[in-house]
């Protein structure tokens, strides 16, 4: 596992359907060892810590062998890495194989995973496409959330080294069909609620429709 490029950006200004706003989507490849701290790394920052950032999302990670993909779906978009507003760009870390609480180390960083991202409508305006929301959970190539357990230097071509993992916490991929699909069984729901690592409002939407799926039984 290897960290393929190091991306950052400050928020700016983007205009979309006659609205603008500000964003931190656009992030671009840096040079160099950075710091990695609690909430971001130095020189990166996020527009609205609502929904972005902050300790849970400290980095957001997307794996580069995705982009073959996105390739072939927007074959007239220029993607250079970060192109969908990743901090880390990884390679051999991959929706299907990484885990909830999962812990790396990268550089003198360690870092872990909290959740999946789910796209907001921010990712439609850097394309400029209505339908990029959509094909993104389509796709299942949403990427991952790191929250910082210690603060270290990172810089591209670092070694990922899986440190920590629960092999009973659902993987990404799994966390994703439970909080999209409405067809997700309670046996997956129970399980990926009891993710350790999981935020708890991840949590709470997990246990909803596992008590929804319990009430329809009853009746």
């Amino acid at each position: 596992m290897r960290l393929v490029s190091l991306n950052a950006g400050r928020p700016r200004l983007l205009t979309w359907k006659g609205d603008t706003f500000n964003t931190g989507i656009f992030k671009a490849p840096v040079h160099g060892r950075i710091m990695l701290r609690e909430t971001n790394l130095d020189g990166d920052r996020q527009a609205d810590l609502s929904v972005h950032g902050g300790v849970s999302k400290a980095v957001y990670a997307y794996p580069s062998e995705h982009y073959a993909y996105w390739h072939k779906e927007l074959p007239n978009e220029p993607l250079p890495w970060g192109a969908f507003g990743e901090n880390f760009t990884v390679e051999g870390m991959v929706e299907t194989e990484v885990r909830i609480g999962d812990e790396y180390r990268a550089g003198s960083a360690i870092v872990r995973v909290t959740t999946p991202r789910l796209p907001c409508f921010k990712l439609a305006a850097k394309f400029r496409r209505d339908d990029m929301i959509a094909r993104f959970l389509r796709s299942g190539f949403s990427g991952f959330y790191f929250a910082v357990v210690q603060q270290g230097e990172v810089e591209a071509g670092d070694k990922i080294e899986l440190l920590a993992r629960d092999n009973s916490s659902g993987t990404i991929s799994e966390v994703n069909y439970a909080y999209v699909s409405p067809s997700a069984d309670a046996d997956l729901l129970q399980r990926v609620a009891g993710s350790k690592a999981l935020p708890e409002s991840w949590r709470e939407r997990f246990l909803a429709k596992l008590e929804d799926i319990t009430r329809k039984q009853t009746i």
